[in-house]
Parts: structure tokens; C-alpha cells; sequence
């Protein structure tokens, strides 16, 4: 029997929610971004108004608003976004428990055994499509194939609030002559690698001898040669305590170099408190910590991670696992002009977990309900109505409002997958 897969988009996701909560920027060109005064803002997402400006999505603040001067900037909002992610999940899993997210506005949903009960292809993919708006305030553009990859190519093809069908009688006519970068996993470098030997088209990446692509691309190229002739068989994962995200960061261009582990230890803090206040607000925990460093001559820098025994949010135990980093690599090395704080391996916050007789849990939940009691106060008085003593040693740095700037990772295609297939190309 044919897998039926669906692949559902919620169409310009942050700026849709954004829009549902700010009534007042309807009509006005508006896009959802970092702080416009940053010297690293970028545009996270925009409305249809902006894209039609000509705004994309990684562009510079400032470039963003030469092309758009009316551009309305909004900052990003990443609890909100995750409510509505699960709010879509609630209504994907009436449908299918194999759903798969591929970051917070998509996911893939294998319906192949819904059809006796919920109609065919088309009927779910309309009825989630109706719900979604009704229920959820937003639109949503759905591909419907026999394969991940195609599913993802027909939500993309027709936007917004649209559902596209990919065949078998037609994805040589839909897909194959558009250009090859279009494909998922075909990045600038592989298009510019392609096109030098005069591969355009998914059509002609289809059609071009797969041991030439693995002689070009390694053994991407036969992955992309498998996803352009509708053979890939990656599996859609069962729903799972895995969040839809890869990983939550923060970090800060320090308004002067850091040169002490003071500095350091001022720093961290301020970053862990945030992506600690991130994950609580979004149910979620870690279990990798993360840490980056830049030189103040950006001519040197450093990063590593650390899988942690249990999953936490706990700003004082993210703060430790990255302050170990640093000391394992950087400590006294030169002066430092930008830190980032990562968790990522996100799980759910109310997952099992396996309890060590060797932890102080009793402290564990003392210093949990610290980062509650002082995100409760912040939250009515202000970010400087409480802080941490250290944080009074150098109000220079630790002046600063609450971090706003952060990052998302959505999870990588072939993460839950496998690569059933690539092998009866082996050269």
C-alpha cells in the first residue's frame, strides 16, 4: 500500500500569531524580528505586505527597512509560538500519531491508516485546514504525497492557504522543471556546484548519473538524486516527548571586553537566566548545554557542548555547565567580545527521568522555585526589581535590560530518519 504523507505550513507563522494579538498592525507592512537598535537583529519572519516589499527572512533589520521605511518591527515571542505549535499538534494527533515537527511551524503527518476512518488524502488535509483556521486563527499550506520530501515540496509550491497534490502521474510535470534549488537540502553551495555542470532542474538532477553525483557531492548526491525521483522512504516518526525545536540560545556583544572570569561568570548568568526563562515558559528542558565565545580581534573562536546526567532549566545549573566549558577551553586565553548560551536536546518538561541517588534533590527544587520566584517578580516590577548579588559587582555590564535576542534550531531532516535506499547506489 502507497504511503499517504502530509506536510502542513503554517503560513508566515510568527508574523500570523503576532497579527491575531496586535489587531492594530493589520494593513501595515510588519515583520517579527530582534531589537532595531541591535547591531545583529534580523528578520525571524514577515507578513505578506513586507514580503511583497521585497523583506526576507534573515535580512538585516536595517536592510529590511531601506526596502520597507513603514515596516512595523515586533520582537519575537518564541512561548507564544510554542503554544500554538501544540495547540496544531493537539490537532494533528486526531488524525495520526505519527506526526513529525519540523520546526515550530511544520510538520509531517503520515495518514496512511486515517483514510478508513477520517476520508481520503484530500479530505484531511481540507479538514485540518479548516480547523487549523477556525480553531487556531491562522492559515496553513498543506502538501499532500507519498514522501516526505515531495509533501514538503507541494506545501512550498502554493501559498498561502493552499493544498497541492504530488503524484505519481504528476510530480514530472510539478516538480521536475522547477529549479533545482528548490529541492530540501539543495543549499546555495550545492546549487552553484550543480549549475557549473549545468544541472538547472530537479528534472535534470533526477535524470543525471547518481555515481557523477556521488563523485560531485559525496554521498549527498545520491540522497538528492533518491529525493528528486520521489524514493525516499525516510520514515515519519511517532509523536514523542522530543520538542518540535532543536535548541533555545542567547547571546550578547558585551558593551566592553571581558578580561576577568568575573566578567565571564556576569555574563553567563544573565544569558542562562534567559534561555532558562525560554524553556520553562515553553514546557521544554535540556539535556546539552552549550557555549561560544569571540575574541575582542573576532579573529578567534571557540565553542563546545556538554550532554548533561538529568534534564533541566534551571538557570544556576545551565550557568555551571557553561562556565565548565569555558574553563576547559578558553580560561586566560585573551579577551572576549561576544558569549552565546545554548540548551538544546530539548525534551518535555514533564518527560520520566531517571532519579540519582547521588543528587541533592531537595536543593535541586529549591533553586527551581528561585528561577519561578524571580521570574514572578520581574514579570510585575520590572527585570531589575531582582537580581542576583553578583550581578551588583560590575553594574556595567549587568545594567543592561533582560536579554531579548535568542535563537531557534529547528531538528535536522534525517535526525529520527533513516536513509533507506542510498545504498543500492554504492559506488
Amino acid at each position: 500500500m502507497r504511503r499517504v504523507i502530509l506536510h502542513v505550513d503554517m503560513n508566515s507563522c510568527y508574523a500570523s500569531i503576532e497579527l491575531l494579538h496586535r489587531p492594530q498592525l493589520r494593513g501595515r507592512p510588519m515583520a517579527v524580528g530582534g531589537d532595531p537598535e541591535s547591531r545583529h537583529g534580523i528578520v525571524l519572519a514577515k507578513d505578506q505586505l513586507a514580503k511583497k516589499a521585497g523583506v526576507k527572512t534573515g535580512m538585516a533589520l536595517w536592510e529590511a527597512r531601506r526596502l520597507c521605511p513603514e515596516i512595523v518591527f515586533v520582537p519575537p515571542n518564541l512561548e507564544l509560538y510554542m503554544r500554538f505549535s501544540k495547540m496544531a499538534h493537539a490537532i494533528y494527533g486526531e488524525y495520526t500519531e505519527q506526526q513529525e515537527a519540523f520546526g515550530i511551524d511544520e510538520s509531517w503527518l503520515d495518514v496512511t491508516a486515517s483514510s478508513g476512518c477520517c476520508g481520503s488524502s484530500n479530505d484531511i488535509a481540507q479538514d485540518i485546514s479548516r480547523r487549523i483556521k477556525k480553531e487556531l486563527g491562522v492559515t496553513v499550506s498543506i502538501g499532500v504525497s507519498w514522501n516526505k520530501i515531495f509533501a514538503k515540496f507541494g506545501s512550498d509550491y502554493r501559498k498561502p492557504d493552499a493544498i497541492t497534490q504530488i503524484t505519481p502521474s504528476n510530480y514530472r510535470t510539478i516538480i521536475w522543471p522547477q529549479p533545482v534549488g528548490n529541492l530540501l537540502y539543495v543549499g546555495r553551495a550545492t546549487e552553484r556546484k550543480l549549475y557549473e555542470h549545468g544541472i538547472l532542474t530537479i528534472g535534470q538532477l533526477a535524470q543525471t548519473d547518481p555515481a557523477f553525483l556521488r563523485g560531485l557531492l559525496g554521498k549527498m548526491g545520491v540522497i538528492l538524486h533518491m529525493f528528486a525521483n520521489g524514493e525516499d522512504q525516510t520514515p515519519v516518526s511517532r509523536e514523542s516527548f522530543q520538542a518540535p525545536i532543536k535548541s533555545v540560545g542567547n547571546g550578547i556583544t558585551a558593551p566592553r571586553d571581558l578580561v576577568s572570569d568575573q566578567d565571564v561568570k556576569i555574563i553567563v548568568e544573565m544569558l542562562s537566566e534567559s534561555v532558562s526563562k525560554r524553556m520553562r515558559a515553553s514546557q521544554l528542558k535540556c539535556t546539552v548545554v552549550e557555549f561560544f565565545a569571540l575574541s575582542s580581534d573576532m579573529e578567534y573562536s571557540y565553542g563546545r557542548q556538554h550532554k548533561i546526567k538529568r534534564p533541566t532549566n534551571i538557570s544556576s545549573e545551565i550557568a555551571r555547565e557553561a562556565l565548565d566549558l569555558y574553563y576547559a577551553g578558553w580560561y586566560g586565553q585573551r579577551p572576549i567580545r561576544h558569549i552565546g548560551v545554548r540548551a538544546s536536546g530539548l525534551v518535555d518538561a514533564l518527560c520520566p527521568e531517571q532519579m540519582d541517588l547521588c543528587v541533592n534533590e531537595v536543593r535541586r527544587r529549591k533553586l527551581d522555585q528561585m528561577d519561578v520566584t524571580m521570574e514572578s517578580i520581574r514579570s510585575r516590577f520590572g527585570y531589575g526589581s531582582v537580581r542576583k548579588g553578583m550581578m551588583l559587582t560590575d553594574t556595567d555590564l549587568s545594567g543592561r535590560a533582560e536579554v531579548k535576542d535568542h535563537e531557534v534550531h529547528p531538528h535536522g531532516y534525517f535526525e529520527a530518519g533513516n536513509r533507506t535506499g542510498v545504498e543500492k547506489y554504492a559506488v
